[in-house]
């Protein structure tokens, strides 16, 4: 059965795809009011919290063999876990969405075949050939993609950094907020990376892997976008690239990096989807969440996400600080169960938290505090009302 996983190499190749994204960029250019050295900083720290979080949630799976979601029925029981796997198939068809629209409207910056439109409907049928290919048969594509995007982006960080003296620009984001926004990126493929992890011939090196290269790659993109606030005054990417001459070089980096981070969502939509029912199918579920992706593209206006971004984050931080809890320390697995109650009710106390916490401009973001007190209290509640032991941990 051992062909049948995915290497420690492959997974990696999943995860460079899923940093080099558009959205990362864009979220890269809110950085820019900070100055150069005080927006790595923030880029920095909040990826060291998001990537650490990312391999933790990622190991669970890795080590149990289970999704993402089926994963959280560990800590929530099988019907509680309907709630996130219900929010987790929502949050990954809006981001399909995001992704569609944004990397159409770059593209169409660099091409114009009609209306965005068009470019959604391409991105769209190019996502489905992914998913149809399957994920356990991506490699030998994905060695070509990635080797492509990473020469691609090379080529677009030295163009952006020869762009001259830094623009000088009035502070309108505190240092806390943009640890936030840092750390939001990476939080927001918690409920994704086990979906990958589990079928992982090591798990460990897999994860670890998979978290290493999303650390570096994700901070190059947030730097790029930073950067091209920065030193040329301009946030269009695509706009920068083509000014510069690099109207082709801009395009495939586009479709590309849509592709390759919108499968993972769509895909990994339709792996929820199949916790939330059995008789579901994980390929044809994603290629359903694809298309609706694209008509949410086409005919609504959703390209802001950092709102977005921010719910994701008090949504699903309590839920994998109950479940590191759970797993790593308390031992605990009550999949058993239908609902688990006294860790729902921490859940709403940890997002309630989280929601009050937007309103406090903390140095190292929003996600850390509430997840230590999340977790705090969940060790704390087990205390006094027992625990049940049982996790599998074979592998």
């Amino acid at each position: 059965m051992r062909d049948k996983k995915t290497s420690v190499f492959a997974n990696e190749l999943i995860w460079f795809g899923a940093a080099v994204s558009i959205a990362e960029i864009l979220t890269g250019t809110l950085f820019a009011p900070l100055g150069f050295k005080k927006g790595l900083a923030a880029i920095l720290i909040g990826h060291v919290i998001g990537c650490a979080l990312l391999f933790l949630a990622g190991l669970i799976g890795g080590k149990t063999g289970k999704s993402a979601m089926e994963t959280v029925k560990m800590s929530f029981g099988q019907k509680g876990s309907l709630l996130f796997s219900s929010l987790n198939v929502l949050q990954l068809v809006g981001w399909t969405a995001v992704m569609i629209a944004s990397g159409a409207t770059a593209a169409g910056a660099v091409l114009v075949l009609g209306g965005d439109w068009v470019w959604s409907l391409i991105i769209g049928a190019l996502i489905v050939l992914w998913i149809l290919i399957g994920i356990k048969n991506l490699s030998k594509l994905n060695v070509v993609a990635m080797s492509a995007l990473f020469i691609l982006t090379a080529i677009m960080s030295t163009v952006i950094f020869q762009g001259g003296a830094a623009v000088t620009a009035v502070q309108s984001i505190s240092f806390g907020a943009a640890v936030e926004l840092s750390v939001a990126m990476p939080l927001s493929w918690l409920p994704l990376i086990s979906d990958y992890t589990r079928v992982a011939q090591k798990p460990f090196a897999a994860t670890a892997g998979s978290a290493t290269v999303y650390f570096f790659v994700s901070v190059w993109m947030y730097i790029i976008g930073m950067g091209a606030a920065l030193y040329t005054g301009e946030g269009d990417v695509a706009t920068i690239l083509v000014k510069a001459g690099f109207g082709s070089v801009a395009l495939l980096v586009i479709l590309f990096s849509t592709v390759t981070t919108t499968f993972l969502d769509a895909y990994s939509a339709g792996v929820s989807a199949v916790s939330i029912s059995s008789k579901v199918k994980e390929k044809p579920a994603a290629v359903i969440v694809c298309i609706l992706g694209v008509l949410l593209a086409i005919f609504t206006p959703i390209t802001q996400f950092e709102r977005f971004l921010y719910l994701i984050g008090s949504v699903f931080a309590p839920m994998i600080a109950i479940q590191i809890v759970d797993f790593f320390i308390l031992k605990k697995d009550t999949s058993d169960q239908n609902i688990q109650w006294h860790n729902l009710i921490l859940w709403l106390v940890g997002f309630l938290i989280y929601r009050v916490l937007m309103r406090v401009d903390i140095p190292v973001g929003n996600t850390l505090p509430d997840m230590v007190v999340t977790a705090v209290l969940c060790m704390i509640t087990n205390k006094v009302l027992g625990g049940k032991k049982d996790v599998s941990r074979d592998a």
